[in-house]
């Protein structure tokens, strides 16, 4: 049996401007490569910490939050109370498997419609980030938001092959 190519070999994502295509394939490959991952390890595995080092948990739970953060500041809005607390809840928690993925599910899912209805025009449009108002734009948001999540799911992947005593390919 032939493996599958990577998610951005697979063609145009339905509905998502071209422009975005490569946030989408980079999302969807996380979502797939998460589930490899949360697979491998049992609840107390994904909870470890080696070393010091962030957990896989932490590493999926950031990428949820950073997703629906991200999303927020490219539509222009502030956060919301509840991202704030659930910014602040990142770091600890006991969740299993499942429901790490469903959170991290959930949250492609949204970014994924968001990026459906991003109007090409609009992606140089000024955006500010953080209470610091730092300056950037739609596209730099939606653009980091994909990076940013392949970012965690490559250290959730290392982190787990670590954990697992795998051999790095």
């Amino acid at each position: 049996m032939t493996a599958r190519p990577e998610v951005w070999l697979r063609g145009p994502v339905a509905g998502v401007p071209a422009p975005l295509q490569p946030v989408a394939h980079a999302l969807l490959q996380a979502v797939e490569d998460m589930e490899r991952v949360v697979a491998t390890l049992d609840g107390e595995q994904l909870h470890r910490r080696l070393g010091g080092a962030a957990s896989v948990a932490f590493h999926v739970r950031h990428a949820a939050g950073a997703l629906d953060r991200l999303c927020t500041y490219a539509e222009g809005r502030p956060l919301d109370d509840a991202q704030r607390r659930a910014l602040v809840a990142e770091g600890s928690g006991d969740e299993k498997g499942p429901e790490l993925l469903d959170r991290f599910r959930a949250a492609v899912a949204a970014a994924l419609e968001q990026l459906r209805r991003t109007d090409p025009a609009e992606l140089p449009a000024p955006r500010t980030i953080g209470r610091a108002a730092l300056p950037t734009t739609v596209l730099g948001l939606l653009f980091h938001a994909g990076e940013h999540t392949a970012r965690h799911t490559g250290q959730a992947i290392t982190t787990a092959r670590a954990i697992n005593g795998m051999e790095t390919q």
